[in-house]
């Protein structure tokens, strides 16, 4: 990765050899070696996790998208039913227009419109006198 060669190895451990001494030498590697270690183990976990967290998202997204197409399909089938029933729909009452009369001449005023034509309103017939549905009426 930083492109270290033999030699350079060899020029550090030359170096450390002369400013540690041979005595500590040994216990220097040793610890040095444990902290490298230590270093990789959590470069590695951390590189892990944030791999299964970009997984872990990718998977949340993903099921994110098939819940709203499901949510979309389910409203599909509601807004467009499959079989559509023909609504009744109750006849208009039409109102009469009484006719008019034709016009004659071209110079002549347009005649009024034809008015429609209400229907009578309907009266209830009186009540008999000895009807018994009614209350009894005072003398």
């Amino acid at each position: 990765m930083f492109g270290i060669s033999f030699t350079e190895l060899l020029l550090v451990g030359l170096v450390a050899l002369l400013v540690l001494g041979p005595e500590r030498l040994p216990g220097a590697a040793r610890t040095a070696g444990l902290w490298i270690g230590r270093l990789k183990r959590s470069f590695n976990a951390i590189k892990q996790e944030v791999e299964r967290e970009i997984g872990a998202d990718d998977i949340r997204r993903q099921l994110h998208n098939e819940h709203i197409l499901s949510l979309e399909q389910e409203a599909r089938k509601i807004l467009t039913p499959t079989q559509q029933e023909p609504t009744p729909v109750a006849p208009a009452v039409e109102p009469t227009i009484a006719p008019q009369a034709p016009a004659t001449d071209a110079l002549q005023a347009p005649a009024e419109p034809a008015k429609p034509v209400e229907p009578a309103p309907t009266a209830t017939p009186p009540a008999a006198p000895n009807d018994p549905t009614l209350p009894p009426r005072a003398p």
